[in-house]
């Protein structure tokens, strides 16, 4: 199992809100890759960990031929922006956007006067030229709640061969996954694989994920689509 910690990256940011970019693939990023960051799985190439400033915002800005996944941690986002304009996200809750070759243009902003935490993940299409789309997920507490991902035959989530998942647990429950993943430790502490972890850790492991909580605590786990017949 790699392990890469929040404290070994240096806090970057822009607009109205401060980040530290776990994953930034060389597929996208190139020579400004920072040289500990991890590589991504499959099509997903971005997860940063922000947190926005009292009132902070992204400011409006385009995407085209990428998915952007946004996961609360902490606080509340109201959304702005060309899809579901004026949707709120909560703590727990998950939205899912994705730009297609039609593209669209958001803006996140913190709407309270403390900071908040929030999970963004980029993924690329499997297929160019899709229309834009948009997605929220209420947290289903308890259980690694699939997000994002699966066949085109499926039309409960945004199609892809790379899967997301979010577990919002409480002290005690535990979470398993098989095969290859990734998984990024939001909130909370607790035993991964057999070994204690804390908030704001990425692992990378080859084989499964078993995960108990030792309090309130948010995983958030990628990996290769599983899809019958394949």
């Amino acid at each position: 199992m790699k392990t890469l910690n929040y404290s070994d990256l240096p806090l970057g940011g822009f607009a109205g809100l401060k980040e530290k970019r776990m994953v930034t693939d060389e597929r996208i990023f190139g020579p400004h890759k920072h040289p500990k960051a991890f590589n991504g799985l499959g099509n997903f190439v971005y997860l940063a960990d922000a947190n926005f400033l009292p009132h902070g915002e992204t400011g409006m800005h385009p995407h085209r031929e990428i998915d952007v996944i946004s996961v609360m941690v902490e606080g509340r986002i109201s959304h702005a922006g060309s899809l579901e304009h004026g949707q709120s996200i909560e703590t727990g809750y998950s939205q899912v956007q994705r730009a297609g070759g039609e593209g669209f243009a958001h803006n996140e902003i913190n709407p309270d006067s403390s900071e908040n935490q929030m999970i963004q993940l980029w993924v690329l299409p499997d297929n160019p030229g899709e229309p834009a789309g948009y997605q929220v997920f209420e947290p289903e507490t308890g259980k690694l709640q699939h997000i994002y991902g699966g066949s085109v035959s499926q039309t409960e989530r945004f199609y892809s061969k790379t899967s997301i998942a979010v577990a919002n647990l409480q002290a005690d429950q535990s979470i398993s996954h098989p095969g290859e993943a990734m998984a990024y430790l939001s909130k909370g502490y607790g035993t991964l694989n057999g070994e204690s972890v804390e908030r704001r850790t990425l692992f990378r492991v080859d084989n499964a994920i078993e995960f108990t909580a030792s309090e309130d605590a948010q995983l958030i786990v990628i990996y290769p689509t599983q899809i019958a017949g394949e």
